[in-house]
């Protein structure tokens, strides 16, 4: 198959590697400074040298902020029949733009990034493949994720931003609340150490990102379970009262059970 990747980056440079040995892949990427480490790939740095490869699958890799103006910038380039599909972690405004395109579409969601996965073993890691799509490009997919022995899951969009919403919201807040006191400790214990690597990891990621997961509609009312139940502890630490304290630890364990 003939797969036109966008977005040179970690996760674009990922699939390249990932699937230019069964598969002719062109990669496209503005800034040629991307394309450097890029191999076995036909490399483009404007969006008409497109025409001549006629791609049959696109893979939309380009950061959150620019995946829509990714999109249109290959649009006119593309073969009728040529399978739209996007990896993004959030997909505010997708579901309009597959709808109104005039391409068959997949998306889906690798629910792992280069800062924590290990993406030469993903056995432990999770997939979104979203329900709506193509037939023949979810079968792609499933393929693909299945050889890279991901846990696949199938979601509606609005399945999928819930999940997002409580994965990845709740903890990316929760995080950032934790990073917003942080001060300087001279002998940091293991608990707090392994809260400040989960911290930073966090902190490498693409601002813009970090604020469209946060912006989902669904977020608002996961931070009103975090006020909550922190209010909830405060209260209990400032009567210390031991039962009240047994009967939260109680419940955050069979949460996590």
């Amino acid at each position: 198959m003939k797969i036109l990747i966008i977005g040179a980056g970690k996760m674009g440079s990922f699939f390249c590697d990932l699937l230019s040995f069964d598969h002719q892949v062109a990669v496209l990427d503005t800034n040629p400074q991307r394309l450097r480490f890029t191999f076995n790939v036909e490399r483009f740095t404007r969006p008409e040298q497109v025409k001549e490869f006629q791609p049959e699958l696109v893979i939309n890799a380009a950061t959150v902020k620019y995946t829509l103006s990714a999109f249109e910038s290959v649009l006119p380039y593309l073969p009728e029949r040529c399978i739209l599909s996007d990896i993004a972690s959030v997909k505010t405004g997708l579901p309009e733009f597959y709808a109104g395109c005039g391409h068959p579409f997949v998306s889906t969601h690798p629910m792992f990034g280069p800062t924590f996965a290990s993406l030469s073993n993903l056995a432990d890691e999770n997939v979104v493949i979203i329900k709506e799509g193509d037939h023949l490009g979810r079968v792609f997919f499933h393929d693909l994720y299945r050889r890279l022995h991901l846990h696949i899951v199938e979601y509606t969009f609005a399945e999928h931003d819930e999940t997002i919403a409580y994965s990845l919201s709740i903890p990316f807040a929760s995080t950032l609340a934790f990073g917003a006191v942080m001060k300087h400790q001279d002998a940091p214990g293991t608990t707090f150490k392994r809260h400040m690597t989960i911290a930073r990891g966090l902190m490498s990621e693409d601002d813009f990102l970090l604020s469209e997961i946060l912006f989902n509609p669904l977020t608002p009312e996961k931070l009103d379970l975090i006020i909550d139940n922190l209010a909830h502890l405060r209260d209990i630490v400032a009567r210390r009262d031991s039962a009240a304290m047994k009967e939260f630890i109680d419940g955050v364990r069979r949460n996590l059970a």
